[in-house]
């Protein structure tokens, strides 16, 4: 089986690396525009070849599409128009809803299989990646109905490969669900950083006292904007709902500062412990979890 990867940084790279590793695969053909990119996937031995996009498309029996969502959208259907007959694609993008309503109606829609591996670091790039980045992380398989049974069996099996558990739900939910437990996130730490570099002038003193907790909570800040700005446009109209939700309780939580409201603010803490309920695993609401298969969704 030929596997062919388009964009080989962080997630595209480690796909590579794990699939090796699992033997699914004798060989992969690296797809990136970046030359520098490619070179370095060679060099570092995440994929066995490079070439040209249509040209690696056309000799792959699987197509793994790791690139950023505004892109995955304007490449997939000329990726589709030039498969072979019995060929699989997959994307792996942080947003489902409008790029599978965008190839609904392709003649080859059944090949294409909309998938988001929960997994990811915050550096990028063909060095970033390493091969048990996905192991027992979560995979999502959206609208599987709308794909063959060759086309979702592959990518389950890819999956599988990539040490991940499965869990399958629309694309729609899958939106909805991924700007609460994901996208806020992100969002939240980019504005985190943004405050304390605009508040805090005195870099040294910021190095000096900042602690594990405000290490960990502003270190998705370091992640790309290259690939999360089109995330946050594609999935708007959650994440604006989910920052709504936010600002609100930030609002609220001022007012008991403010106010000096111990009891209020002890009460706000209590109950956001029981965000240890979700941590520790528990099921997406509406969503199919495969037998056997715990769904974890982590960030």
């Amino acid at each position: 089986m030929t596997v062919a990867i388009i964009g080989l940084g962080l997630i595209g790279g480690s796909v590579g690396l794990r699939l090796k590793k699992s033997g699914m695969t004798d060989h992969i053909i690296g797809i990136d525009k970046n030359e520098v990119n490619s070179a370095k996937a060679l060099e570092l031995g995440l994929v066995n070849e490079v070439m040209g996009l249509l040209e690696g498309v056309k000799k792959s029996d699987v197509i793994v599409v790791a690139i950023p969502v505004d892109q995955i959208t304007v490449l997939l259907p000329q990726i589709l128009e030039n498969i072979k007959s019995d060929a699989v694609v997959l994307d792996m993008g942080s947003t489902k809803g409008g790029l599978c309503q965008s190839i609904d109606n392709h003649p080859n829609r059944k090949a294409f299989v909309a998938t988001h591996p929960i997994a990811g670091t915050e550096n990028s790039g063909p060095e970033a990646a390493f091969d048990s980045l996905f192991q027992n992380k979560t995979g999502i398989l959206c609208d599987v109905e709308k794909s063959s049974t060759k086309a979702a069996d592959t990518a389950r099996e890819l999956y599988e490969a990539l040490g991940m558990k499965i869990i399958e739900m629309g694309s729609q939910a899958h939106d909805l669900h991924i700007a609460y437990v994901s996208h806020l996130s992100h969002i939240s730490s980019f504005v985190l950083g943004q405050t304390v570099l605009e508040i805090e002038k005195d870099e040294k003193s910021i190095f000096n006292m900042a602690g594990s907790g405000f290490a960990s909570t502003v270190r998705l800040a370091k992640s790309s904007p290259n690939m999360w700005a089109p995330i946050f446009a594609q999935n708007k109209e959650h994440i604006s709902k989910s920052l709504g939700t936010y600002i609100q309780n930030l609002q609220e939580f001022k007012a008991m500062v403010d106010n000096e409201n111990v009891d209020g603010m002890y009460d706000a803490m209590k109950n956001a412990n029981q965000i240890r309920k979700v941590l520790d695993g528990i099921d997406l609401k509406g969503s199919n979890t495969k037998p056997n298969k715990k769904a974890i969704v982590e960030n």
